[in-house]
């Protein structure tokens, strides 16, 4: 028997901590569809919009969320999902008028970012929508929409879309100024109000996604699935962000809110915020243990079954065996991951500690510099890790880069609600029923 000290191997999902394995139902059998699935349910600009869609939609999400998501639910979130279909539509015509196309590899990276962000493993959601009988094309559309809007959203932007030196400076020096000040990792979902003297279906809305998530619904996918903001594509996840870049009521809220906590229903400007805040820091002050690190990888030709190692498996466990008593230095276990084919990175990159799988963490804890880790089994090989310099940095220091992107950001989000706005009141939507 072949034991493993962990399924590890360092690399891109290092940190994830679990895996996605919550069952559900989908609301509705798509193999009893009812007799008027494509009944119109709305036509946007010639474009028909049916039961069909609607239902689809739905069952995605009740897949993707884990849970058991009952008709009277569905029921509730029915109408946004009406409207997210719509704004998809139009959406859809700026990208065509603008002759964007996203590329098929495009999308396959946002489904495993969606996978990834969910701990969930590679291709796992997609297996499971082909078992409950929901087409993969559905999420296909939503996140080619997604991509492409972001696209468009670049377009847009023009020359507004290069930051300076000189904004740069100022929110450095604004970050200066408040130094000491809370400063948030928060995710969102947006939700647009179309109405703003009656917003009681967007509330509604709202507050049925919360119950969800209350309930254990992952926000990366919600968020993925119903938020309006450009940040629906990472999730909802904002990033570090000051309280003088949030809406106000989200900062009031966001201030007594535990970690992990889901907001009630903020009113915003344009619509409804959900929060939660992942963690929380001073802004300059976050201390970290910082490690850089080498691994040599030592491949199997077929999965390993722990109960029934091959004769190859066991001479590679020997071998890996040999290389942690033997190896010396960071150099002499880089030459031989490349001597062994490089089927993972020598150098995967700085790690921070505090935020890999505990089991990783243990590991890297225990080991000195220079000093090589016994052998870690994976399904498809076995790693050996050295720590090559090890140092507590402080993280809360923003890159220019970063700060580039975080304005690039706020531009981006500020130019999508206007132009959604502007699609709206030139389109011709006919509502024919409220399914």
């Amino acid at each position: 028997m072949m034991t493993s000290a962990m399924g590890a191997v360092i690399g891109p999902d290092a940190h994830a901590a679990g895996t996605h394995h919550a069952r559900h139902k989908v609301a509705g059998n798509p193999e009893a569809e009812p007799e008027n699935e494509d009944s119109i349910v709305a036509i946007v600009n010639g474009s028909v919009l049916t039961k069909r869609d609607v239902d689809t939609r739905g069952r995605l999400f009740a897949l993707s969320s884990g849970l058991d998501v009952s008709d009277d639910v569905m029921n509730r979130l029915r109408p946004q999902i009406v409207r997210q279909l719509i704004d998809e539509r139009l959406r859809m015509e700026a990208m065509l008028e603008r002759h964007i196309n996203v590329p098929v590899a495009q999308i396959a990276a946002a489904i495993a970012g969606i996978e990834h962000r969910n701990n969930m493993p590679e291709n796992s959601l997609r297996n499971q929508m082909a078992q409950d009988g929901v087409s993969l094309t559905t999420l296909i559309d939503q996140i080619r929409v997604q991509v492409g809007w972001s696209q468009v959203l670049r377009m847009e932007t023009g020359s507004r879309g290069r930051i300076t030196a000189t904004e740069i400076q100022q929110r450095i020096d604004a970050l200066k100024r408040e130094d000491g000040k809370p400063q948030y990792m928060i995710s969102e979902i947006f939700v647009p109000v179309e109405d703003p003297h009656h917003p009681e279906t967007e509330l509604k809305f709202t507050e049925t996604i919360i119950q969800e998530l209350r309930e254990g619904a992952p926000f990366p996918i919600v968020a993925a699935q119903f938020s309006q903001s450009q940040s629906a594509l990472e999730g909802g996840l904002l990033g570090w962000t000051q309280e003088d870049s949030l809406d106000p009521e989200v900062v009031e809220v966001a201030r007594k809110m535990p970690d992990g906590a889901i907001s009630n229903p903020i009113r915003v400007a344009g619509g409804y915020v959900i929060a939660t805040v992942n963690s929380r820091r001073t802004v300059g002050h976050e201390m970290a243990t910082i490690v850089s690190i080498r691994q040599a990888f030592l491949p199997f030709t077929q999965p390993l079954n722990p109960q029934d190692p091959t004769d190859q498996q066991k001479q590679t466990l020997a071998q890996a065996n040999d290389i942690s008593g033997k190896v010396k230095s960071c150099d002499e276990l880089e030459a031989l991951n490349k001597k062994f084919g490089e089927k993972h990175p020598s150098d995967p990159g700085e790690v921070r500690v505090d935020r890999m799988n505990p089991q990783m963490r243990a590991v890297l804890d225990e080991l000195a510099v220079g000093q090589p880790s016994h052998p870690l089994v994976s399904m498809d090989g076995i790693a050996v890790l050295m720590v090559c310099k090890r140092e507590e940095r402080n993280v809360a220091l923003q890159t220019p880069s970063e700060i580039a992107d975080q304005l690039l950001n706020e531009r981006v989000e500020q130019t999508s609600r206007q132009l959604d706005r502007d699609l709206h009141r030139r389109a011709v939507i006919d509502m024919r029923s409220k399914s």
